[in-house]
């Protein structure tokens, strides 16, 4: 199931860099950190994102009850490093149904998370409004993370949002409903600190949402 690197904020097709730019390009976006192939979900995909990337690699864990790992997604090239990562989990919904969940770690204007969440701005920034109480917590890494939601997604999916480690943390979930997930502060853990016990994830089937949200 390989492919060709994509560009982060659209898709589209991407060139590599060559004789008349040192950087990935993409026709309507300019310059961007390609958007690798997504592959299988297993131990081993998650192992190759986890010695790339430059920014966490968000996992709730332990995972809900009966919740699976369904997919991993990198931001960047070999010569970057990983400067987005989104990974993709489905379980039980709160309220009955399957649930879905794409976490992303990103730097500034990469583009990734908000690709997801379908908006139409590299970052979260103009559609939180952090005047107001954080909608949600997380705990990312042992440190209390506030998570606003995000207005302008589509109706079909619940979008959070904050800064976890000077980078931004997306959380986007399948139905709106399951977005109630949010509200029993999820732990999180940068799975580069996980050590052994990424051989203990249990995998499921690849998410469709991570490759076409």
């Amino acid at each position: 199931m390989r492919g060709e690197p994509s560009c982060p904020k659209c898709g589209g097709r991407v060139r590599a860099p060559g004789l008349f730019a040192d950087s990935w390009q993409c026709d309507v976006h300019g310059t961007v950190y390609p958007l690798q192939p997504v592959i299988p979900p297993s131990v081993e995909a998650l192992g190759v994102v986890v010695h790339r990337t430059q920014v966490p690699v968000w996992m709730p864990w332990p995972l809900p009850v009966g919740w699976l790992f369904t997919g991993v997604a990198c931001a960047g090239d070999d010569r970057s490093g990983g400067r987005a990562t989104a990974v993709a989990c489905s379980g039980p919904g709160p309220l009955g149904g399957v649930g879905e969940l794409i976490l992303v770690a990103e730097e500034l204007g990469v583009g990734l998370g908000a690709r997801y969440a379908g908006i139409d701005a590299p970052d979260p920034g103009p559609y939180m409004d952090v005047e107001k109480p954080p909608q949600a917590k997380v705990l990312a890494a042992g440190r209390p993370t506030p998570l606003w939601h995000v207005s302008g997604a589509p109706v079909d999916r619940a979008v959070f949002a904050g800064e976890a480690f000077g980078m931004w943390l997306w959380a986007v979930v399948w139905p709106e409903q399951t977005g109630m997930l949010m509200y029993d502060e999820l732990v999180l853990t940068d799975l580069r600190d996980a050590g052994a016990e990424v051989d203990l994830v249990p995998c499921g089937a690849l998410s469709p949402r991570l490759i076409q949200p």
